[in-house]
C-alpha cells in the first residue's frame, strides 16, 4: 500500500479509485464442487448437524466457540433457530451434495460495506468435514463470493490460543496482524484474539492457488494431494 503526502507534509493513505460500496451478501446456495452452502435453516438442517457433530463425543469442537456444547437436541436446535434468524452473523450449513446432509457451519459477519470489509467466523467442521476437500473448498467459497461483491478486505480472527485455527488461517492464505490483548470474556475465561486478512490485491493469487489445488488432477486415485495448499499460498503470506 502506498502513501501519499499532501500539502501539510503528512502521509496519509492512497485514494481508493473506483471503488464502490459493496452490497451485503445475499442469504442464498454458494455451490461448489465438493460441498454447497446453504442458508442456515433449523428444520432443514439441525438433526443432520446434531448427528454430525455427535461423532465428537467430548465436544472438543466447541471449546473455543462462545456457546455449547448442546447436550440435548431441543437446546441445539433452539439455537440454530436462533442463528437461522440473524443478519449479521450470517450463517451457512456446509452440505454434503452426495448425500444432502449438513456437516458443518460457517458465518459471515462483523460486515461493514461502508468500509469494504467483511469476517468469515462462528466455523464449526464436524469430524466429517475435517481435513476433506469439502472443507477447504467451503472457505474458498465464502472467500470467493466475499471479494466477488466488492469486498476490500476479508477478516479472521480465533483465541491466540486456538493453534489449529492459526494454522488454517495461513493454509488459507490470510496474513497474521497481530493479537488483541484481553480482547473480550467467553465461557467466564479471558481470549486473547488474533487477527487474520487478506485483502483484495491479494485475491488473484489466492483464487489461483485454491483452484489449483481443488483441481482434480492434484489429488492420486487414493485422493491423495499432490501438491499442499500451504505451499501455494505462502509466497503470498505478509
Amino acid at each position: 500500500m502506498s502513501v501519499d503526502t499532501h500539502s501539510l507534509n503528512q502521509p496519509f493513505g492512497e485514494i481508493v479509485a473506483d471503488w464502490k460500496e459493496p452490497p451485503f451478501p445475499a442469504h442464498e446456495v454458494i455451490h461448489g464442487y465438493f460441498c454447497r452452502l446453504e442458508p442456515l435453516d433449523a428444520a432443514k438442517h439441525a438433526q443432520s448437524l446434531f448427528d454430525a457433530y455427535s461423532f465428537d463425543p467430548h465436544g472438543s469442537g466447541w471449546t473455543y466457540l462462545p456457546y455449547g456444547p448442546f447436550e440435548t437436541f431441543a437446546n441445539f436446535h433452539a439455537w440454530l433457530e436462533q442463528q437461522s434468524c440473524t443478519r449479521d452473523p450470517l450463517f451457512f450449513a456446509i452440505v454434503d451434495p452426495t448425500s444432502g446432509e449438513a456437516i458443518g457451519l460457517a458465518s459471515y459477519l462483523r460486515i461493514s460495506p461502508s468500509c469494504g470489509s467483511i469476517e468469515v467466523g462462528h466455523l464449526h467442521f464436524s469430524p466429517r468435514l475435517q481435513r476433506t476437500q469439502a472443507a477447504t473448498e467451503a472457505m474458498y467459497l465464502m472467500m470467493r463470493y466475499a471479494f466477488e461483491l466488492g469486498y476490500r478486505r476479508y477478516e479472521w480472527k480465533c483465541d491466540s490460543l486456538n493453534e489449529p485455527s492459526h494454522k488454517a488461517a495461513l493454509r488459507l492464505g490470510l496474513s497474521f496482524e497481530g493479537i488483541f490483548r484481553q480482547a473480550t470474556v467467553r465461557k467466564g475465561r479471558n481470549r486473547d484474539t488474533a487477527w487474520y486478512a487478506a485483502i483484495d490485491k491479494e485475491w488473484p493469487a489466492l483464487r489461483a492457488a485454491f483452484e489449483q489445488w481443488l483441481s482434480p488432477s492434484n489429488f492420486d486415485a487414493q485422493g491423495r494431494q499432490r501438491v499442499s495448499l500451504s505451499s501455494l499460498t505462502w509466497p503470498i503470506l505478509k
